[in-house]
């Protein structure tokens, strides 16, 4: 059970980024459609990756480092939401964009154990 949801997990992982600089791109050129079809697929995977990573919770029994792991994931869809939902509005999204780009990368170190406590 633990390398399915690992494996799905660090998939899922692995596809949010890319799509959320492609929804991002299409927003900001104008393309409304391309980008809400987008929107619905992170949501998909959104959900892969929340109840991948809580049922890897529950496999390793709580550890604290995860856990932080999971606030700050759920912080950075919050964030990734708000650059999207900016963008698409036609407002300035780069304090949300910094702020994506800098929770992805803590959580992204914290996920390969770089950073640990």
């Amino acid at each position: 059970m633990y390398d399915m949801l690992f494996a799905s997990h660090q998939g899922s992982w692995a596809f949010l980024p890319i799509l959320f600089l492609i929804a991002f791109f299409l927003y900001r050129a104008g393309k409304n459609t391309g980008g809400r079809i987008l929107r619905i697929i992170l949501g998909i995977f959104y959900l892969i990756m929340i109840v991948s990573g809580v049922g890897l919770l529950f496999e390793l029994g709580f550890p604290a480092m995860f856990v932080v792991k999971g606030i700050l994931a759920l912080l950075l869809i919050g964030f990734m939401e708000m650059a999207l939902g900016k963008t698409k509005r036609g407002e300035s999204a780069a304090v949300s964009f910094t702020l994506v780009v800098v929770t992805l990368v803590i959580v992204v170190l914290l996920g390969f154990g770089v950073i640990s406590f």
